[in-house]
């Protein structure tokens, strides 16, 4: 029986030679649009409601076939799904969302939150509108059509409003001093400051160095939970691909590491996450 939320291929060759030609575009994009559209990105919830035709939407499910992970050997699924798969109908409708899905195995929630925040910049870069959705849920149908853990939403499509800020004046944001102790490297930093986070409660906070940065997440709790502490780990992978796009932006070579013993002796109510270790040409 064909499974109506996933598109179907002509052949598995033809699917690789996409997914090669839109890692290639990726890498490509990252020293231009991909980085530039984190100064100028915002959270479109107000769409047109045209929908996609049936080619658009086929190269963005390939698309997200090629994304790159955090940690490599998690398995993740992405569907693209119709506002009639989506339960919360008070929300502004968009034409199309994207419905995230992974195995619970070790930093799941940052690897999907570092993944599909390289789609939430494709879009902004290509003139799409996108909101990440932490209320809304898949219907019951498309959440057992996985074998995988639902974890979040993402809205798309043909923006109704603005679609960029002016600059970054309009970011509501922690200063940089509230979010790092690092000094010699905003080039790198700004670019994570400035992510999108649940409820924008901007979680994160980086120790360390210019050549190797330690990344930290408030805690979680049952009160910070109730107001989108849940999403703390997507937070955290929103904000570490940022920090990474940055570095490549720049032409260095950006690593994930994870440094044995920051986990016994983190920062007061913090938890550390991983680490990006900076290699200058």
């Amino acid at each position: 029986m064909t499974n109506p939320f996933l598109f179907e291929y002509t052949s598995q060759r033809k699917l690789l030679l996409v997914v090669n030609l839109w890692i290639i575009l990726c890498e490509i994009m990252n020293d231009n649009d991909l980085y530039e559209a984190i100064f100028k990105r915002k959270s479109i919830r107000n769409y047109d409601s045209t929908k996609f035709d049936q080619n658009r939407l086929e190269e963005i499910s390939k698309g997200l076939a090629g994304l790159k992970p955090l940690s490599e050997g998690i398995k993740t699924e992405f569907k693209i799904i119709s506002p009639d798969q989506v339960t919360r109908k008070t929300l502004n409708k968009a034409p199309h969302y994207i419905a995230a899905f992974s195995e619970a195995k070790g930093a799941y929630k940052a690897n999907i939150g570092f993944m599909l925040q390289q789609m939430d910049l494709y879009f902004s870069a290509t003139g799409l509108g996108s909101c990440w959705l932490g209320i809304p849920q898949p219907t019951k149908e498309v959440r057992e059509s996985s074998n995988l853990e639902f974890i979040i939403l993402m809205s798309f499509g043909n923006s109704s409003e603005t679609i960029y800020r002016t600059g970054v004046s309009q970011f509501k944001r922690k200063p940089l001093s509230e979010i790092t102790n690092i000094e010699g490297a905003d080039e790198l930093l700004e670019p994570a400051r400035l992510a999108p986070s649940a409820v924008n409660l901007q979680n994160w906070y980086f120790t360390g160095d210019k050549n190797l940065i330690h990344a930290y997440s408030s805690k979680s709790s049952f009160f910070r939970n109730i107001i989108g502490g849940g999403y703390f780990p997507v937070n955290m992978g929103i904000a570490i691909y940022h920090l990474q796009l940055a570095a490549q932006h720049l032409g260095w070579k950006a690593k994930m590491v994870f440094e044995e013993g920051l986990d016994k002796n983190p920062p007061k109510d913090r938890e550390y996450i991983t680490s990006l270790k900076i290699e200058k040409p």
